[in-house]
């Protein structure tokens, strides 16, 4: 099964999307967002903008 987007809805704080990985673990989980149309927006910045690269403020490069 491929990665995928589920959009969660909880009365009172809106809507928001988890992304699961193909091992069913949840890998990232967005803002809410006041309407469903606006939470599939959010979707469609992750899915345009995922090749972006890493900016590690941290100062940390343990674990590379």
């Amino acid at each position: 099964m491929a990665a995928r987007f589920e959009v969660r809805h909880q009365p009172g704080s809106g809507y928001h999307f988890v992304l699961i990985a193909t091992n069913g673990q949840v890998v990232a989980t967005s803002e809410h967002y006041e309407s469903h149309r606006a939470c599939l927006g959010g979707i469609d910045s992750v899915k345009r903008n995922a090749d972006a690269p890493i900016q590690d403020t941290t100062g940390s490069n343990s674990g590379r």
